[in-house]
C-alpha cells in the first residue's frame, strides 16, 4: 500500500480510551492523511484526550451520535471517508449488567449505521475499508489451558459480550452479502493512558493514590491477557494497510495475568513511585462479591496476527504498567476534569467557543 497517497480516514469514538491513543500516534505520523474523529462525547469520551493533536491541519472533530442514522449518513456524505476505523462503542461489562439496552443500541444498531452509510457511498472496494474494533470477550470463558483463535465459537457472557459478539455477525454478513470491504480485529484487555477511572487499572492506580479500598473480585483468579494500547493501535494500522479483506485477526498481548496480581504489581508500583512502603498500598485490597457472568480465564493466540503480517506487541507488562502508573501521576488534571464535571464546562467554554469564531 503506498503510505504517500493521501487518505480520509473517519474514526468513530476517537475521543475515548483506545480511539484517542490511536489518533494520538497517527495524525503526527501521517500529515498527508486526514482524520475526522466522531464522537458523541459521553460521559467517557473526552477531547483532553487529544490535547496535542486537535490544532494539527490534518484533524478535525464533529460532535455526532452513531445510534443517529441520518446524522451518520450526513457526515458521509459530506467526508467520503476511504477508510471507517470503528471504536465507538459502550464497553464496561458491569454497567452491561445494570443497563444492557445503551450496550444493545450503541453497540449493534450503531454499527448498522455505520454499515450502511459506508453501503450508501463506497460503489465499490477500491481503496476502502471498514475496520471493525472488536473484543476477546465475544468468545466466552477459557479453562486454565488452551488459548482464543480467529476460529474459536462465540459463547458470550454478558450484556456487552453479546453486543460486541452481535456486531462482529453484523460486519461479516456485510462482507459476504454486499461485498463491504470489512476487516475486524478481536482484542485482549487494553489498558495504557487516556483509560477512564471506571475500568481496573487506572481505577485501582486512582484508588492508591488516595488511599481507597482495592475492590478485588472473587478471589482474585480471573486471568487477562493485557495488552498495552500502543501495541493494539500498532496492530490494527497494520491489519487496516495489509491485513486481507473479510479477515479476522486476534490482538494480544503475550501478558497473561490474573486480577490479583495486576493489582499487587499496581500496588508495588505506586509505592515505589510515591516513596512508601508496599505493604501500606497492599493493605487496602478488598476482596468482594464477584459479579454475576464474570468470565474465569481470557487468552489470545495472535499467531495469525504475528504470521501473515509481522506484528508482535513492543511492551512487555512490567515496563507498560510502570508508563501507565507514570502517566496518571503525571496527569491528574484530565482526571479531575474526568471526575468532576469540569471537562464539560471546559468543552462548552472553550470547544463550543472555538466552534462559533
Amino acid at each position: 500500500m503506498n503510505l504517500s497517497s493521501e487518505k480520509r480516514i473517519l474514526v468513530t469514538g476517537g475521543a475515548g480510551f483506545i480511539g484517542s491513543n490511536f489518533l494520538s500516534l497517527m495524525v503526527p505520523r501521517f500529515p498527508h492523511w486526514h482524520f475526522l474523529n466522531v464522537d458523541n462525547l459521553t460521559y467517557a469520551g473526552n477531547l483532553h484526550s487529544l490535547a496535542g493533536i486537535d490544532t494539527l491541519h490534518n484533524y478535525s472533530f464533529s460532535q455526532v451520535d452513531i445510534t443517529d442514522a441520518d446524522a451518520i449518513q450526513q457526515v458521509f456524505t459530506d467526508y467520503q471517508p476511504d477508510w471507517v476505523i470503528h471504536f465507538a462503542a459502550e464497553s464496561h461489562v458491569d454497567r452491561s449488567i445494570v443497563g444492557p439496552k445503551e450496550f444493545i443500541v450503541t453497540n449493534i444498531l450503531g454499527t448498522f449505521n455505520l454499515l450502511e452509510s459506508c453501503r450508501a457511498i463506497w460503489k465499490d472496494s477500491d481503496g476502502h475499508l471498514f475496520h471493525h474494533v472488536s473484543t476477546d470477550e465475544v468468545y466466552g470463558s477459557l479453562g486454565a489451558e488452551g488459548y482464543f483463535t480467529e476460529l474459536t465459537a462465540y459463547d458470550p457472557s454478558s450484556p456487552y459480550s453479546a453486543s460486541k459478539a452481535g456486531s462482529d455477525h453484523l460486519v461479516r454478513a456485510y462482507y459476504r452479502t454486499y461485498d463491504l470491504p470489512v476487516k475486524i480485529t478481536n482484542c485482549s484487555n487494553n489498558y495504557g493512558p487516556r483509560q477512564f477511572p471506571e475500568k481496573l487499572i487506572p481505577l485501582m492506580i486512582l484508588n492508591c493514590l488516595e488511599r481507597k479500598p482495592l475492590p478485588v473480585y472473587g478471589d482474585g483468579g480471573n486471568v487477562r491477557d493485557w495488552l498495552h494500547v500502543d501495541d493494539h493501535c500498532e496492530a490494527i494500522l497494520t491489519v487496516a494497510q495489509s491485513g486481507r479483506a473479510g479477515e479476522t485477526y486476534n490482538v494480544g498481548g503475550n501478558s497473561e495475568r490474573t486480577n490479583l496480581i495486576v493489582v499487587r504489581t499496581i500496588c508495588q508500583i505506586v509505592a515505589e513511585e510515591l516513596g512508601v512502603p508496599t505493604a501500606e498500598i497492599e493493605g487496602l485490597i478488598n476482596f468482594v462479591t464477584d459479579r454475576p457472568g464474570h468470565d474465569r480465564r481470557y487468552a489470545i493466540d495472535a499467531s495469525k496476527l504475528s504470521n501473515e503480517l509481522g506484528w508482535t506487541p513492543k511492551w512487555t507488562f512490567e515496563d507498560g504498567m510502570r508508563n501507565t502508573v507514570r502517566w496518571y501521576l503525571k496527569n491528574m488534571d484530565w482526571v479531575d476534569q474526568v471526575r468532576t464535571g469540569a471537562y464539560r464546562q471546559w468543552l462548552t467554554q472553550n470547544y463550543e467557543d472555538r466552534e462559533s469564531s
